[in-house]
């Protein structure tokens, strides 16, 4: 097709998880729920941490920052999720596709950084915990959160970019339920071949580069655990990193089958499945992982509910 013989696309409709009216319904209740918990979840995290003196130390201001990017991540995915459930036709304008997408990306880099930024904090305070405070001091930690966010602009600025040199010409349907790189890529009109090469060796650097810092950290932490002598040394230092593993086995493990298993080893709708996992439900999961497993995230949750509780 030639570009001069056809009109530039402009909005684009987003076809979503189902055309059944009855799933919708079903599926519009259900992730109402889980945005509402998240939010709930996430939120409690970061006003627990920062209005908690004992949290005030590198591992818990991760863990808020990792709590921010969540919701982020969520909201930049299910509002429209939801709006697909009970509208005929979603719209969303180009521009709207791909802030969407920018912000999506953003976030879900920052998110690969952070959780490498909490295995090194784990190694550190594992392996060398009488140089923890000059090694996790606030300049560093500072530091640490402003690479994760600079990292995650950095790969949403070429996931993005790439697209914006390209021109949208012909079809207007994503088969999705959000605006991913993918299907607008297939959408896009261009003889530039950058846009299918860059982003996916961008993302792929990121993944290998977080993924071998959480690696190394805890072959070091693994080797460091080993030498101790009391079983309830071993158990306290297992249990500070459990949580953390949980949270990287689920991210990575959808992570590697969005965006490094081969397209053809799974169908559309088993993609849209895998998105939701990442984009909407660890999104829920992580501060149940986080809180449920940690006694003095629990007592301080106790505390403050019983302190709203005698007010009240």
């Amino acid at each position: 097709m030639s570009f001069n013989n056809c009109t530039a696309v402009t909005e684009f409709i987003i076809l979503g998880l189902t055309d059944d009216p009855t799933l919708r319904v079903i599926l519009f209740v259900i992730f109402l729920g889980v945005y509402a918990v998240t939010l709930l979840d996430n939120l409690t995290i970061i006003i627990l941490i920062r209005n908690s003196s004992q949290f005030h130390t590198p591992m818990y201001l991760f863990l808020s920052h990792l709590a921010f990017v969540d919701i982020e991540i969520s909201s930049s995915v299910t509002p429209l999720m939801l709006r697909n459930y009970i509208e005929d036709i979603t719209l969303l304008p180009l521009q709207g596709c791909l802030a969407q997408m920018c912000c999506g990306a953003t976030f879900g880099t920052a998110e690969c950084f952070l959780l490498a930024v909490m295995a090194y904090d784990r190694y550190v305070a594992i392996c060398s915990p009488l140089l923890y405070s000059t090694n996790m001091s606030p300049r560093v930690c500072t530091l640490l959160l402003i690479i994760s966010y600079l990292g995650g602009c950095v790969n949403a600025w070429i996931f993005t970019g790439c697209l914006l040199n390209r021109s949208f010409c012909g079809p207007n349907k994503i088969n999705h339920f959000f605006c991913d790189y993918s299907p607008l890529l297939k959408l896009s009109y261009s003889k530039d071949n950058l846009a299918e090469i860059l982003p996916p060796a961008s993302a792929g650097s990121v993944i290998i580069i977080t993924v071998l810092i959480i690696i190394i950290s805890y072959v070091y932490i693994l080797f460091s655990v080993l030498k101790i002598n009391s079983p309830e040394g071993k158990a306290k230092a297992f249990s500070t990193c459990t949580s953390h593993l949980t949270a990287v086995t689920l991210f990575y493990g959808t992570l590697t089958l969005i965006y490094v298993m081969p397209k053809s080893s799974y169908s559309k709708d088993e993609n849209k499945v895998i998105s939701v996992f990442y984009s909407v439900l660890i999104p829920m999961l992580n501060p149940l992982i986080y809180s449920l497993r940690n006694n003095e995230v629990k007592g301080a949750l106790r505390k403050l509910m019983s302190r709203k509780h005698h007010f009240s």
